[in-house]
């Protein structure tokens, strides 16, 4: 047996020791967004219609910055903000048919974090991956609570996950959401936590309880702006609730709080006050990607005061990394900068950048019917620098001069064809940059013992012939319907992880003369049948909501098929019908597979 002296044997437990000194002195981080809440939708930014009286108190209490550009989108800005990469990097194009996902190599803020010893928590809406290890807790959040999807069709009551299972709630979903983020914050007040809670609201549907919906009713607001606004209020009191926290635990001074929203203001042009930008959520102009971003650190950060130079959702990362003494990820290059200097005030140059964006495009879900997509570069894209905005909508390159026509009333492309032709050529190069890597609608995967029951949903399914999604764009929860015919069929790519024995069903409606359908599904060499043996006749019903959106919802059965040996590696699941004893086959929610162990 080696010797050896006293003083060495203590050496693992003094570096420990202080290993463990510096977690607890790191602070801790509440990074707060919300969904489809435009910089115009603050009273703080001028609009005296909404009250945010938390939030703009919030503003005056932190650093500011100006000028801050997210993705035209949701899942687009998600993925950067967690990254520090550009969406297209990461594998999401768009926000359904499983282009929203990040893959599953890439590696997260929470993931840094949690490295470092960190508690994670991620409360909301998630929405750059349903399925594991895309999932939350696949990425670096311990724990989650709230929903994967894009998002969610009930406010009320509504059952979310925590952690892979599915739970009843009581209350407004804001409300609980919050609860949850609450109880995280307490059970982690003694070591440092990573908080984030990017709250679904003010999305669609437009669900809110009335008292803030009357009030803002009561306004002269139209159902619309109530509802929004109505939304939004409640953000705030729940915002002063998580900040409220902070202050009974003693945590304030020592946790950094970020807010910031994911995109611009949904609606119309013009349907609600923004500053008096042009463009809203899913446009590449200021209107539709400037949002706020307020950064709080008591003690550190010199409060009510504004940053000038631009910044953008993949600075987020190598920020918070810094100011948490934590190194940036090595495994994949990043696309921002920490602004570490720019919160401090002690940034003496700060050298001008482009940052770049692209829309999804409306028009193009539809399309994204092959596995290569591959319209990519013919939607709206944008260069913006301090001074100059490069936008093309499709029509052609234009030029804005956003110091001296920050409203972008007038194009000046032939005033500065220069300033255009640098612009668009460096468009051109970042593209091919981050397109290196095909964007390819990914295989689910199907098969970790983290996961074992996995569910494959009809917006992420190829289909047949007269075979279509009820509301026409495959977003979340949506249904596949017309199946009429016995040689149409529906599939899914999956990557089997784990080979074995699966239970397989299907989630389905069928009116009563089409019971006794005989249900197959296929996958590799091996297949199982089943029948349909209750009705569950379809009733669709339009989504409640306070500003009319015609989407439809409905309740669905489940029907167990039998079992199936999956082998390792990618195939197709398939269900097919083999009869058809009434007018319709059946309308399909999705496949689901368990693991049995």
């Amino acid at each position: 047996m080696r010797r050896t002296t006293p003083v060495a044997s203590l050496l693992p437990l003094l570096l420990l020791a202080c290993t463990a000194a510096r977690a607890t002195e790191r602070p801790n981080v509440l990074l707060i967004m919300t969904d489809d809440q435009g910089y115009g939708d603050l009273h703080f930014h001028g609009n005296d219609k909404i009250d945010t009286p938390v939030l703009d108190r919030l503003a005056i209490e932190s650093v500011r910055f100006d000028r801050f550009f997210v993705c035209p989108y949701c899942s687009p800005t998600r993925a950067a903000l967690l990254t520090g990469r550009y969406p297209l990097r990461t594998g999401v194009a768009a926000v359904t048919r499983g282009l929203e996902t990040v893959r599953s190599e890439e590696v997260t803020i929470a993931e840094v974090l949690q490295t470092a010893g960190y508690a994670t928590g991620c409360f909301g809406k998630w929405h750059i991956g349903e399925h594991y290890p895309s999932h939350p807790n696949g990425q670096g959040f311990r724990e989650f609570f709230g929903f994967a999807q894009g998002h969610w069709d009930n406010y009320f009551d509504p059952k979310l996950e925590h952690n892979g299972r599915v739970v009843r709630t009581r209350g407004y979903i804001t409300d609980v959401i919050t609860d949850y983020a609450l109880r995280f914050m307490e059970r982690h007040r003694n070591k440092p936590f990573f908080c984030y809670v990017p709250y679904n609201a003010p999305h669609t549907p437009h669900q809110v309880p009335d008292r803030y919906f009357d009030k803002y009713m009561a306004r002269g607001l139209g159902t619309r702006e109530a509802a929004i606004y109505g939304m939004v209020e409640n953000i705030d009191e729940n915002v002063g609730r998580l900040l409220d926290k902070l202050d009974e635990l003693g945590l304030a001074e020592r946790t950094i709080v970020l807010f910031l929203s994911d995109n611009g203001p949904e609606g119309p042009p013009g349907s609600r006050y923004n500053a008096g930008m042009r463009g809203m959520k899913g446009t590449v102009h200021e209107g539709g990607m400037r949002v706020p971003l307020f950064v709080r650190w008591p003690g550190r950060f010199e409060a009510n005061r504004v940053v000038k130079p631009i910044a953008a959702h993949v600075d987020l990362l190598p920020t918070i990394a810094e100011l948490c003494g934590v190194a940036n990820p090595k495994t994949l290059p990043l696309d921002g900068r920490s602004l570490v200097p720019l919160l401090t005030g002690r940034a003496r140059r700060w050298p001008d950048r482009m940052i770049f964006a692209r829309t999804s495009g409306w028009r193009s879900v539809l399309e994204y019917d092959e596995r290569v997509v591959q319209d990519l570069h013919t939607l709206g894209k944008t260069v913006r620098t301090q001074r100059w905005r490069a936008a093309d909508e499709g029509a052609g390159w234009q030029l804005y001069d956003m110091l001296n026509d920050p409203s972008q009333q007038r194009d000046v492309a032939d005033d500065h064809p220069e300033v255009l032709g640098r612009l668009r050529t460096a468009y051109d190069r970042w593209f091919a940059d981050v397109t290196k890597t095909p964007i390819v609608r990914p295989a689910i995967p199907v098969g970790y013992r983290e996961r074992p029951l996995v569910e494959l949903p009809a917006p992420e399914a190829y289909f047949s012939g007269g075979i279509h999604w009820y509301n026409r764009f495959g977003f979340a929860h949506d249904w596949l319907t017309g199946w009429a015919d016995l040689e149409d069929a529906i599939w899914w790519d999956v990557d089997v992880v784990t080979a074995g024995e699966y239970e397989v069903a299907v989630r389905y409606t069928c009116p009563p003369d089409s019971v006794g359908t005989t249900l197959r599904v296929e996958a590799g060499r091996g297949a199982v049948e089943g029948h349909i043996l209750e009705a569950h006749p379809p009733k669709p019903r339009l989504r409640p909501t306070r500003h009319p959106k015609k989407r439809f919802v409905q309740s669905f059965a489940t029907q167990r098929l039998g079992r199936i040996h999956l082998s390792a590696g990618q195939c197709q699941v398939t269900l097919r019908a083999l009869n058809r004893p009434g007018d319709q086959i059946c309308e399909v929610k999705s496949i689901t597979l368990r693991l049995l162990q």
